[in-house]
């Protein structure tokens, strides 16, 4: 898929952020009057100098104040009226643009992620953690930067070139063109620093997602790193990437650097010839100092502000760089479409079939051709066999991780397609080999089971799964902070505290993946007594390799290389003297694998 536009972003830029525009309305007003009064002290200053040089005579005497000492206060008046409105119009812009910024980057973060959660467990294998990280955080960082002040400053600069330019036209058209004069160069060199300044920009946020994506690698893999002692080779390769960063950086600075001063450079030419052709024109008695003295001013004000548009279309680059990234991410569309059909869970008997089933990632080698079993509703049926032979991938397909490219998996007859993925995993409790914790307490981690449930259940659920008694040992017992991933626990404990979450959760379907492969055997023997009377009357999957903790269950099936190699129960298997009955003899030591 192909990065939208600069025009497309720009108007769905604008469309997300409908809500938000009476704000944007707000604060664009704002800041429009805010430049309306700060552009009123040179005018005020000329007004001051024609009451100086013409008394009675001046502007304020024809609005019928002739007294000269009133005419002075009443300009004291104006000055701080001016000056109070000027300050209260920009704490109000302040404060509309950049709550807005945070509110247009609180839900665009939000979107994007809700957006990335939704996608199928295939994206996420194929996508890096770090370079999501910097498209939901950097990314939208940038466009609330650019929203927090380039649009002011925007604003702000067209209201000071209309409201000048209108002013010059009606004081003295013959040299109010030459202040105007640069303004189409101004304009060209900005749009093609813009054009120059895109591909650049895109690569530097191309560098940043290659960054994060090494550093949240790196911290992930920090003991392993250790383990090989390989802390100066990865400072290396990190350098080479933070090098490739600054360098995507220097390259976007070396041209947006150059704006200001060409920009100064044209602007200097229309301020002198002003200034010039001005006093000439007062020198003849062609026009007032008190005129003259505003529209000198009045040029610098026009002009001047002008050499800060480099750095509002630096912020403007970045931020349109960024959001073509993140409507990029948006519009990658889920390959896994949710089904219609509702299940409730009381309804939920738990049977389900693997009929002829077809599977392969991606282009690769199929791995499934014709896989069908069945799992047999208030049962429990375990699946064995070799790494490699497709045990996890069969349960990813139960889970509807992934969808089958050839015949159908089922519940309860119906097509897992056709499910609500919602009722379909809700129905389901899994407790994997791949322990994932939470950076939280120990009670929050099982909770996440059910976060209704009260403590008394959250108990009940460790003490099922053989927690209950190290957790009560750890220093703040159940509010004890677990760690990054449940670093802090050893892998046992984490196995154990990720079968209470599923306990907690009170499924009609458990999927054990190797839920007691690092607990000890006395452990292991607790829980597996625990988890005969959790999973009583309920459809229980159980994937192990120890044989010996699938012996009870009511069918095993043996898979290699994707197929059926054997189905019965253990003593029926044991008996047909195959390839469980030698891998029995194996783990049992009665054999030792060739």
């Amino acid at each position: 898929m192909s990065d939208p536009s600069f025009i497309d972003s720009i108007r769905r830029l604008l469309t997300f952020a409908r809500q938000h525009r009476p704000r944007m309305w707000m604060a664009a007003t704002c800041s429009v009057l805010n430049k309306l009064f700060d552009l009123a002290p040179p005018v005020l200053i000329g007004m001051a100098l024609d009451v100086v040089i013409n008394a009675e005579h001046s502007m304020l005497a024809s609005w019928g104040i002739e007294d000269t000492h009133s005419q002075l206060y009443v300009l004291a008046g104006l000055t701080l009226f001016i000056w109070v409105s000027e300050s209260v119009f920009e704490y109000a812009y302040n404060l509309l643009w950049r709550n807005l910024a945070q509110s247009v980057e609180h839900d665009l973060r939000l979107a994007a992620y809700q957006h990335v959660q939704g996608l199928e467990v295939s994206f996420f294998e194929d996508a890096s953690t770090g370079g999501l990280m910097s498209v939901l955080n950097d990314d939208v960082n940038q466009l609330e930067r650019f929203l927090d002040t380039g649009v002011n400053d925007l604003l702000q600069v067209t209201t000071t070139v209309l409201t000048i330019g209108t002013y010059f036209f009606v004081i003295e058209p013959s040299i109010a063109w030459m202040a105007m004069a640069p303004m189409p160069f101004i304009l060209w060199g900005s749009l093609r620093f813009q054009v120059k300044l895109a591909p650049r920009y895109a690569g530097v946020r191309e560098a940043v997602e290659g960054l994060n994506t090494d550093l949240a690698g790196n911290l992930g893999g920090i003991s392993t790193i250790k383990s090989f002692t390989a802390e100066e080779r990865e400072v290396t390769r990190i350098r080479k990437s933070s090098d490739q960063y600054r360098l995507a950086n220097k390259h976007a600075i070396a041209l947006s650097s150059a704006f200001s001063p060409l920009i100064r450079m044209v602007i200097v030419v229309g301020f002198t010839a002003m200034m010039v052709k001005g006093g000439m024109m007062v020198l003849a008695g062609e026009l007032g100092a008190p005129e003259y003295t505003v529209m000198t001013f009045l040029t610098q004000r026009l002009l001047w502000p002008l050499t800060r548009l480099g750095a509002t279309f630096d912020l403007f680059q970045r931020a349109m760089a960024s959001i073509r990234r993140i409507f990029h991410l948006l519009d990658t569309s889920a390959a896994m479409q949710n089904g219609k059909t509702r299940l409730a869970l009381a309804d939920v008997r738990g049977e389900m079939r693997v009929e002829q089933v077809d599977f392969s990632y991606g282009a690769g080698i199929e791995l499934y051709k014709g896989l069908s079993l069945q799992l047999e509703e208030g049962k429990e049926t375990a699946i064995v066999g070799a790494t490699g032979s497709g045990k996890s991938t069969l349960l990813k397909l139960l889970m509807r991780f992934y969808d089958v490219t050839g015949g159908r998996v089922s519940l309860d007859g119906h097509d897992l397609r056709d499910l609500d993925l919602g009722d379909l995993r809700r129905a389901i409790g899994l407790v994997s080999q791949d322990v994932f914790l939470f950076h939280g307490s120990v009670l929050e981690n099982i909770a996440y089971g059910d976060p209704s449930a009260s403590m008394e259940q959250v108990q009940a659920a460790a003490r099922i799964a053989e927690a209950d008694e190290f957790i009560q040992a750890l220093p703040a017992g159940y509010a004890t902070i677990v760690g990054e991933r449940g670093q802090k626990l050893s892998g046992g404990q984490r196995q154990r505290i990720s079968l209470a979450r599923a306990v907690l959760k009170d499924p009609p379907i458990f999927i054990l993946d190797e839920a007691t492969s690092s607990v000890d055997n006395e452990t292991e023997a607790a829980i597996q007594r625990s988890l005969a009377r959790i999973t009583e009357g309920r459809t229980t999957i159980v994937v192990a390799h120890r044989l010996s903790t699938v012996r009870h269950s009511s069918r095993i099936y043996l898979l290699d290389k994707g197929e059926v190699r054997e189905c019965g129960t253990h003593d029926e298997l044991v008996a047909k003297e195959g390839p469980y009955a030698a891998l029995w003899r194996v783990q049992t030591g009665e054999a030792i694998q060739a």
